[in-house]
């Protein structure tokens, strides 16, 4: 027999070795990969769970820090408060003024909304140890505190347009520039105005009842 030809017949031979094996493993791998999506959606599954029970967690640890409400802290407490949490706004604030009692109503609207924030206030009658460590001269004066460390403040409405009847949102948006608030989501934005319409129309219910009975 001819050598050459003997030759050419195993390397065909080879050749032909070579893409059968190439082609059991590109088999083998596409088997694979059509395994892997099947089980996708059960691992997606687990995996969403996963991280809802992340974020109840993560919740409730915030919640156990005193997040999630509006609270008044002395001047005892008020230390160990912004020290404990990432971040935190504090708004010092006089039981007389009417401009601080505007404000505690649009931070008590957003401390559940932002649960990764601590909100609290303080009587600056009674913290005259921190109003002047402060600086404090102007109320209401929202202090935002990260890491224990005083970054900026909102002093009296300059940032919101300097009158009394801005919006909850419009604070919301500033306390977001400002890097304290977490951008919400569009869903969440929607139920939230949902939410507020379904008061006012509960309100203007039984304000149309009131009128009648009389």
């Amino acid at each position: 027999m001819d050598p050459d030809a003997v030759k050419s017949t195993l390397s065909n031979l080879a050749f032909g070795n070579v893409m059968a094996a190439a082609a059991r493993n590109y088999q083998k791998e596409v088997l694979a990969n059509e395994k892997a999506q099947g089980s996708n959606p059960v691992n997606e599954e687990v995996d969403l769970d996963e991280l809802m029970d992340r974020e109840v967690e993560k919740r409730e640890a915030f919640k156990r820090q005193g997040h999630g409400e509006y609270r008044e802290v002395s001047e005892g407490d008020f230390l160990g408060e912004v020290t404990r949490s990432e971040k935190v706004i504090c708004h010092f604030y006089h039981k007389e003024f009417y401009r601080c009692k505007i404000m505690d109503k649009h931070l008590k609207t957003l401390a559940p909304r932002h649960v990764d924030t601590k909100f609290i206030k303080v009587d600056a009658e009674n913290a005259p140890f921190f109003v002047t460590k402060l600086a404090i001269k102007t109320l209401p004066c929202v202090v935002l505190f990260s890491k224990g460390i005083a970054m900026d403040r909102l002093v009296g409405f300059q940032d919101l347009g300097t009158k009394d009847d801005f919006t909850t949102n419009k604070l919301e948006n500033v306390l977001v520039k400002k890097g304290m608030l977490s951008k919400k989501k569009k869903e969440e934005d929607d139920e939230d105005a949902e939410y507020q319409e379904s008061i006012r129309r509960s309100v203007r219910s039984s304000e149309n009842l009131d009128s009648d009975s009389d």
